[in-house]
């Protein structure tokens, strides 16, 4: 447990780590309005699955797809993105309702499947999210496990229930189906093009009560579905997600929610973060502060993402699916925005973690044939400047955590630092970037300058003392 006194010094306390208060200091919804970008649904530490309410379609402060300042939710959506600056991710939206079927979401101001909330019916804690929508007084809980969402609907005016499956919900899709396999069950996929050209997400979703009949609309912009389930107070929902196949989301689903017990999943949700978050405690300070710094914390542990399926399959930077249980495949590296100071706080308190950070860099380097710049849903985004996983490796290997090929890792750092792209030639050629030949030219020299003093420092604890020499005298530049 890393122990902070807030204003003063870090101590290192070697005991064993115990639940704190952590987490009741935090508040999701801290960063969901101005420009955080960030949402305040149920997700695990790291985890694959994020559910959370989608409030904006569109525009700059839509990116997490959640804006405090909203009033109205569209549904409820699988994935999303924490504090970025591009949109993509909510997959697989679901919407309950009653009474008339609308299958477009009222976005366009004409009659729709969307619903007005109120502020003080929502509630979030990690790993729990609880809102009602008026339209049809229905309440709404959600939870997760790493890669299933849980939902809890109570419609209140025990009206017939129904739920709205929009497969079209945000960015461009390319396919989709939906498919019912059983009274019970349907599986399917969406196949969609944003941020990530290429995103593959699969799903099997499971309902604790038959449904009556489903009606299917499919067209060029997407799948949707309406599902009747009779009259009622309450309905169920778990959706397990895989990027491999419908027999990947339908093995995660089995393995980590096989019952239908929500409060003993939010339970689980609530001790995992507990047990996440009192790695690190905190001491003075005022509660503001305590609330501050834990919200932080929770935020630097939604990702990087889960991107493994519990049977050891993944789908690499090839686009192509692998096999693979010597480490755990992640996603969502937004490596310029994350390497000055995420990374070196997981080589103190997600030392295994790092591990596989870096064995998953590795593995897209051999896949993909390069190391990530900004890497999302197994797509290079070629977003943003530098190649920072390069400095992550070297933070890590020289701090100790070394349980990745480092001569492999080394070569992928080489090659990242003799590309063509992003004036990297021109660097090499002039040890500067004139601005006549790249955007952004200061910048990026004083980036691939820093990246390659890292390369020189592992260069040189490996014995590698050419290339450290190379890439030190590189480091002037």
């Amino acid at each position: 447990m890393l122990r902070l006194v807030l204003f003063s010094i870090i101590i290192l306390v070697v005991s064993s780590c115990q639940q704190n208060s952590g987490f009741d200091y935090v508040d999701p919804f801290i960063g969901t309005g101005g420009h955080g970008h960030t949402f305040p649904g149920a997700t695990l530490p790291f985890g694959m699955v994020q559910l959370s309410p989608d409030t904006r379609l569109t525009g700059w402060d839509g990116c997490s797809g959640y804006h405090y300042s909203d009033s109205a939710i569209y549904g409820f959506s699988h994935t999303h993105l924490s504090g970025t600056g591009v949109s993509d991710y909510g997959d697989i939206l679901l919407m309950p309702y009653c009474g008339e079927t609308y299958f477009n979401n009222g976005s366009d101001g004409s009659p729709g499947y969307n619903s007005e909330f109120q502020k003080s019916s929502e509630h979030a804690e990690p790993g729990y999210y609880r809102v009602t929508l008026d339209k049809h007084n229905i309440d709404v809980e959600l939870t997760s496990s790493d890669r299933v969402g849980f939902h809890r609907y109570s419609f209140n005016d025990s009206k017939d229930r129904r739920l709205i499956i929009d497969l079209e919900h945000r960015d461009q899709v390319l396919s989709s189906q939906i498919k019912q396999v059983s009274e019970t069950e349907l599986i399917g996929h969406r196949h969609s093009k944003a941020w990530a050209q290429n995103q593959f997400v699969f799903f099997k979703m499971a309902f604790n009560q038959p449904i009556v009949s489903i009606e299917i609309l499919e067209d060029s912009l997407g799948t949707k579905a309406a599902l009747y389930f009779g009259e009622g107070d309450e309905l169920q929902v778990k959706v397990a997600l895989s990027a491999v196949d419908e027999k990947g989301a339908e093995q995660n689903l089995e393995a980590e929610i096989p019952d239908w017990n929500f409060n003993q999943v939010r339970t689980d949700a609530k001790k995992a973060w507990q047990n996440q978050l009192g790695k690190i405690e905190i001491e003075g300070g005022s509660e503001s502060q305590k609330r501050i710094f834990y919200t932080a914390l929770y935020h630097s542990m939604i990702a990087p993402n889960l991107h493994h399926d519990v049977d050891g399959r993944y789908r690499g930077t090839d686009l192509e699916v692998h096999q693979d249980d010597d480490f755990t495949n992640y996603t969502v590296f937004s490596l310029w925005d994350t390497y000055r100071s995420t990374h070196p706080l997981y080589t103190i308190i997600e030392q295994d973690r790092t591990n596989d950070f870096i064995k998953t860099f590795l593995r897209q380097y051999q896949q993909g044939g390069r190391l990530p710049m900004w890497e999302l849903a197994c797509n290079y985004t070629s977003c943003m400047i530098g190649y920072h996983a390069v400095p992550v490796i070297a933070d890590a290997y020289i701090k100790g955590i070394r349980d990745f090929d480092a001569e492999l890792a080394l070569e992928s750092m080489l090659h990242s630092s003799m590309q063509t792209r992003l004036g990297i030639d021109a660097y090499r050629e002039f040890g500067f970037i004139p601005m006549s030949e790249e955007s952004e030219s200061v910048s990026k020299t004083l980036e691939y300058a820093y990246d390659d003093w890292t390369i020189g420092v592992m260069a040189e604890a490996m014995g590698k003392d050419d290339a450290a020499q190379t890439y030190f005298e590189r480091a002037q530049y």
